[in-house]
């Protein structure tokens, strides 16, 4: 379950149908990652509630992981972060990882559910594609301080596909 510029909360018909197949799911036991907006989503379908974060966070990151219920992930990864959002952890969830201005930033919950704020998915084109099409969010109330030509600037660390390789074969088992 991916992202996109919407909030959950946003008068979209879709989203809560979306929830829905988030919550079958669940009721099935099949394995769900979720990134950014897909994170909220989960965290709402499981009733956690999503809000207004105390930082806006645009940019790269690093992030830190905060347990190791989920094996083999870094202790530390540069992510791309591009969200103003937050979730809340589900009840039962093992808080993934944290950065330096929110702490919930991933989870694992159910032992087959992985919700993460950042995106670990993102290649160069994507992020290219992002800044093009919505890098003026980058320009207001960014906590990061980075502007779109400096997010640009940053290479997509090598370290985020084998994170999100790690987190798909767990998911795979589960």
């Amino acid at each position: 379950v991916l992202g996109g510029p919407m909030s959950p909360g946003d008068d979209l018909a879709w989203l809560p149908q979306e929830r829905g197949l988030i919550t079958d799911c669940l009721k099935s036991h099949i394995p769900i990652l979720g990134i950014c907006l897909g994170a909220q989503q989960i965290a709402m379908a499981l009733g956690a509630s999503v809000h207004l974060a105390p930082h806006k966070e645009v940019g790269w990151a690093p992030v830190y992981r905060q347990s190791d219920a989920l094996p083999g992930l870094p202790e530390k990864l540069l992510a791309l972060h591009w969200h103003q959002d937050m979730f809340e952890l589900p009840e039962g969830s093992h808080l993934l990882y944290s950065s330096d201005l929110l702490d919930n930033q991933g989870f694992l919950v159910n032992g087959n559910v992985v919700g993460l704020q950042f995106h670990l998915e993102q290649q160069e084109d994507n992020v290219r594609e992002i800044v093009i099409n919505d890098g003026a969010y980058a320009e207001e109330g960014n906590d990061l301080h980075q502007s779109p030509a400096e997010i640009l600037e940053q290479e997509v660390p090598a370290a985020n596909k084998q994170a999100i390789y790690t987190i798909l074969d767990y998911l795979s088992v589960h």
